[in-house]
Parts: C-alpha cells; sequence; structure tokens
C-alpha cells in the first residue's frame, strides 16, 4: 500500500477544502491522471495523480478539509519510487483509528486518549460558563465564547482564509486611516478611473517609497521595493480575492486595463492560479463601485499600505467665484504606524491626490 498526502499547493497553504473527487476507490488512474479538485484559499487546484496504480482508500469527502502533509488516498502498486513532484507517497505503516486527526472539525471521540483531569475539569467549568476551550492550549489565553447557531455554516476556502487573515491583521498591525478627496471635473469623459488609480499609486511609491514595503515583526526589520506589485482587491460570490499586477510602475494604461479585466473574468470563473495573487507589495481596494465614501481597509501582513477608494460624488464647489457641481472622488488610506510614519504616509497621499489632480 501507498499513502499519497496532499501536496503543498503554494505559499505555505495549510490545508485544503475537497470539492469534487474525479475517480472512486477500485478505480485505475494513471500518472498524471486528474483524481481531485480542492479549493485552497486562493483557488481551486485538480491534483493529479504521483503514480499508476488501483485506488485503495480515498481519505475525505467532498466538504471536508484536509491539512497539507495529510493522506488523500491510498494506492495499491507495484512502484517503488516514492517521490512525486506534486506530493508524497509514504510506504510506512498507518493507523486508521488517526485518520480524522486530518479533518478540520474532528468529532471529539476521535479514539485518542482522554486530556488529562486538570484539563477536564477546566473543560467541564467553561461548558457550565457556555464557553468552549482548546484542551491543547490551557495555560494559555485559551477560552472563546460559542454561540449558539441554529444552522450553522461552515466557511472555506476563500472565507475562511479571509477570516483568518483579518483576525491576524487585527491582532499585529496598528492602523491608522487618512481621509481625503480630490476633485476629477476635469477628467476627460471615458477615463479609466481603476487606471488612473493605479497610475497615481505608483507615482507616489516612487516619490515616497516606505509605504510600498514588507515589515516583518519577528526581527524587527522591514523591505522596501523599487518595483511596485499591486494587489487589487476583486469580489465575488465566494470571497475577496487579491490578484496581483506585477510590476505596476512599467505598464501602460492599456496593459493596466487587460491586465484589470483579465483578473476580474479569472475571479468569476475561479480559474486564477494561486501564483497570481502571491507577491502584493500594496494593496488598492476599489469599494466606492458599490457603496459607501470613506473607510478604514484592512492592512494585510507583511504588507504595511493599502489604499482604499470610495463612491464618486457630486459636490458642490466655488470655481472663480461661481457655483457649481464638480465630480469627487474620496481617498481612504490605512498604514502600519509600527514602521510608517505620520510624515511618511501624508506625503504618499499628497502624491498620489498631486496626480490625480493633473
Amino acid at each position: 500500500m501507498k499513502f499519497f498526502n496532499l501536496p503543498d499547493l503554494g505559499e505555505g497553504i495549510p490545508e485544503a477544502d475537497i470539492v469534487e473527487w474525479h475517480i472512486q476507490e477500485g478505480d485505475s488512474v494513471t500518472e498524471d491522471q486528474i483524481i481531485v479538485s480542492v479549493e485552497t484559499a486562493k483557488a481551486i487546484v485538480d491534483v493529479p495523480s504521483p503514480i499508476t496504480g488501483v485506488v485503495a482508500k480515498l481519505y475525505g469527502k467532498p466538504g471536508d478539509t484536509i491539512m497539507t502533509g495529510a493522506p488523500l488516498l491510498e494506492f495499491v502498486s507495484d512502484q517503488e519510487d516514492s517521490g512525486t513532484v506534486v506530493g508524497e507517497l509514504a510506504t510506512a505503516s498507518h493507523d486508521d483509528s488517526s485518520d480524522d486527526a486530518f479533518f478540520i472539525g474532528t468529532p471529539p471521540d476521535s479514539g485518542k486518549a482522554p486530556a488529562a483531569t486538570a484539563r477536564g475539569d477546566i473543560s467541564d467549568l467553561a461548558a457550565k460558563l457556555g464557553v468552549t476551550i482548546d484542551p491543547k492550549s490551557v495555560g494559555r489565553d485559551s477560552i472563546r465564547h460559542s454561540y449558539p447557531l441554529e444552522n450553522p455554516e461552515p466557511l472555506k476556502g476563500v472565507r475562511k482564509h479571509m477570516a483568518r487573515t483579518m483576525a491576524q491583521s487585527h491582532a499585529e498591525v496598528v492602523p491608522v486611516t487618512l481621509f481625503d478627496d480630490v476633485d476629477i471635473e476635469h477628467w476627460p469623459k471615458g477615463t479609466d478611473i481603476t487606471v488612473r488609480l493605479i497610475q497615481a499609486i505608483t507615482i507616489a511609491c516612487k516619490e515616497e517609497p516606505a509605504l510600498n514595503a514588507w515589515f516583518d515583526e519577528t526581527v524587527m526589520s522591514r523591505e522596501v521595493f523599487t518595483s511596485v506589485n499591486l494587489g487589487l482587491a476583486v469580489d465575488s460570490e465566494d470571497g475577496l480575492f487579491v490578484p496581483v499586477i506585477k510590476d505596476a510602475e512599467k505598464r501602460d494604461a492599456e496593459s493596466l486595463r487587460n491586465s484589470i479585466n483579465y483578473f476580474r473574468k479569472a475571479v468569476e470563473e475561479r480559474s486564477l492560479p494561486p501564483s497570481e495573487m502571491q507577491g502584493a507589495t500594496i494593496t488598492l481596494s476599489n469599494f466606492g463601485v458599490f457603496a459607501g465614501q470613506f473607510a478604514t481597509p484592512i492592512v494585510v501582513p507583511p504588507m504595511v499600505c493599502i489604499i482604499g477608494v470610495g463612491r464618486l460624488r457630486t459636490r458642490v464647489v466655488s470655481e472663480d467665484g461661481q457655483i457649481k457641481n464638480h465630480r469627487i472622488l474620496p481617498i481612504s488610506l490605512t498604514f502600519d504606524h509600527r514602521v510608517v510614519t505620520g510624515g511618511e504616509a501624508t506625503r504618499f497621499l499628497h502624491c498620489m491626490l498631486e496626480a490625480l489632480s493633473h
């Protein structure tokens, strides 16, 4: 017997949700044949078979979450090669009683030894107080409130990743948000607003590069970049995707628009590869296409800045002593104050507004 473990599907993704099995137990498969589709925090990925053989057992059903490195399926095979470019084949003895440990949401009765008595007492007390506790984390701040959901819907894929990322940001980042707006009444009719915004960001990154950076709090170090890899927040029914326009400062307007259109279509079709969502150095969120003037966009580590653009509106202004209606675009800029100074952030925003005013 040979066990094929769920491979690392990119950027250290810790888990994946099974979407669909393309084979069944007892089927004969060939090397590189697609055996299962899984959903990660970034995309739906087709996983190929590492060898030719007969499928003895599938681990998990559609909707289950499997950790990276955990058994995905079991082969009956005469091949001795235990290596594969997409995962790992293991021939060591395997205890079926531990299989459920690889799935998120394992029921308490998993065949493992019970927790120590002291931990059990704490768990009982927590239950009486209406909270849950992780027995493995006793001694730390591990008690969390549990709410009586009548129809719980487990978060999967992109939404689950978003929940964790937002929690990480809340725990790590010291955010400050600046608000301003820019008069774009002078723009020619039909001007591509998103492209102009990206161009303004790249100009500001050149003038004040401190916001086009990553920060690693574990070593209290930052890395400031010359290339602008711009993350573009794209909303979808499945959650928020942030594809990355690489070297945005080198792109002309047509190239930027082509990238935007490609990303939107790929997100809609869930065909965007994980490689297209890695390496962002700064982010743009154009939430104003739906509603809202100003916001406090969330900085996602290791980045230190995100720009949010609100709903385009008409405002009464005074122009040469005359009352006129002008189109006004609101801008929100959130930065991580652990590593970016207020002066750097205000200069960056000023540079953006200047670029948009011309």
